[in-house]
């Protein structure tokens, strides 16, 4: 017992320690401190062509955080900071934050069986192949029914809640599949188990500790842009807000935005998860090798919804990114295509230095992406050599070098996105980054 409890006072005070190194804004009001881009190095023509391209992909609103600051807050087409716009999905992981809370308070589990609180016949299922589904089994989307019943002549049954639409296809527990149906029975399943009305209980046990407005209404959230910055900083806070510890049951929170099974590692508990070695998309029974946002920081996770609704949350570089609009490609799904060009623009923002411009020329550095050797050809000696991860971690070093050439073997390595860092004789240094397959 002492050991937990250790364990639970270490936790809260590292998610302490966490909060106290950013800015919340007031609860109330228009106030939000700013972070002007110039002190992050951001170039004013890099941020105006981003602006662009998100006006040029349908954007209405856009918001970067950063230590809790808005660097960056934009809006499109006569939005403002109190135009209301839908959530879509990224409700989703609101809902899984919700349902943790609603676990903490003592009035579900995630491990109880879902017809407790739907009541017997909520599916077609046999009663012993229903009694198998749990709450545990809707927020990792692993309930084992039926995703594609369109295809059998049922219409619109991704959102048909009705027991005929509902059809076990396999035990819980043994298929991925993004089935909405199941996902939104789970708000059903909140509100019988706390008795009261979703929005209410968001607002009650959350959106009012943290400043965040809002409503649920069909199953979806809708907000302002500022309110889904509010819950991205919430997030980046690990479920405190200016030392309110709104989430204690830290296991959970860990729970949420790790992989929740290993059929899809980038998917937590309604969250994306970005620099696992794998991820699935809706509709496809397919697991696409390496990471979801290669040029995003490995530590993102992400609320996603429809029509590129955005919550971008990245621990490493203390950041929260939000879109709202309508659909980057228009109708056409663009689930990484879109989150990835967004990515590589902003990672891009810092300016050049002139010495980054003489480095473009002093060196070779082939292939990139890599798979086993990146090899590298100067026309000044090389001194060191360095790779780190995108935590900045120390994963690769050669020093003493003083030759021209240099293979850097990488085979050891986890698929993902570092930079290298060369210095060479002459005291310049090169910095650059590359993609390992």
């Amino acid at each position: 017992m002492n050991r937990l409890l250790c364990s639970l006072l270490l936790l809260l005070a590292l998610s302490f320690s966490k909060a106290q190194s950013l800015y919340f804004p007031p609860l109330s009001g228009e106030t939000w401190d700013t972070l002007d881009p110039t002190a992050l190095h951001w170039c004013p023509e890099k941020i105006e062509a981003l602006l662009n391209f998100l006006d040029e992909r349908n954007t209405k609103s856009f918001i970067v955080l950063k230590d809790g600051k808005i660097v960056l807050e934009t809006y499109f087409d006569n939005f403002t900071d109190e135009s209301i716009w839908y959530w879509a999905s990224a409700g989703k992981s609101l809902m899984a934050v919700m349902v943790g809370l609603a676990q903490e308070d003592g009035y579900l589990a995630l491990d109880d069986v879902t017809a407790d609180y739907l009541g017997e016949g909520w599916t077609t299922c046999t009663e012993e192949e229903e009694r198998l589904i749990k709450i545990r089994h809707q927020i990792t989307m692993t309930t084992g029914l039926d995703d594609s019943l369109e295809d059998l002549g049922v219409p619109n049954s991704e959102y048909c809640y009705d027991p005929e639409c509902l059809q076990c296809l396999t035990s819980p527990g043994n298929r991925w599949a993004y089935h909405n149906a199941p996902y939104r029975l789970v708000q059903n399943v909140m509100e019988n188990a706390t008795g009261i009305n979703r929005t209410l209980y968001t607002y009650q046990r959350l959106g009012s500790r943290i400043g965040m407005s809002g409503f649920w209404f069909d199953y979806v959230y809708y907000s302002t842009a500022r309110d889904m910055a509010r819950f991205g900083l919430f997030m980046l806070a690990q479920g405190n807000w200016n030392g309110d510890l709104i989430m204690t049951d830290m296991d959970y929170y860990q729970a949420m935005i790790h992989p929740s099974q290993q059929l899809n590692p980038s998917y937590g508990y309604l969250w994306w998860l970005n620099g696992q070695l794998g991820y699935m998309i809706p509709g496809l029974q397919f697991l696409f090798d390496g990471s979801m946002i290669p040029d995003a920081p490995s530590d993102l996770f992400a609320a996603l919804g429809r029509n590129d609704q955005k919550i971008y949350v990245v621990p490493s570089e203390n950041m929260v990114v939000v879109r709202q609009g309508e659909g980057a490609y228009g109708d056409a799904p663009s689930l990484t295509v879109f989150d990835n060009e967004l990515w590589g623009r902003i990672m891009d923002l810092p300016c050049p230095t002139a010495v980054d411009e003489e480095e473009a020329i002093a060196s070779s550095i082939f292939p990139n992406p890599v798979r086993d050797v990146l090899y590298i050809r100067a026309e000044n000696p090389l001194k060191n050599i360095r790779l780190y991860d995108l935590r900045g971690r120390l994963m690769k070093e050669q020093s003493t070098i003083n030759a021209n050439a240099f293979n850097l073997e990488l085979n050891d390595l986890a698929s993902g996105l570092y930079l290298l860092s060369i210095h060479y004789e002459n005291g310049l240094q090169e910095h650059k980054k590359i993609a390992h397959q």
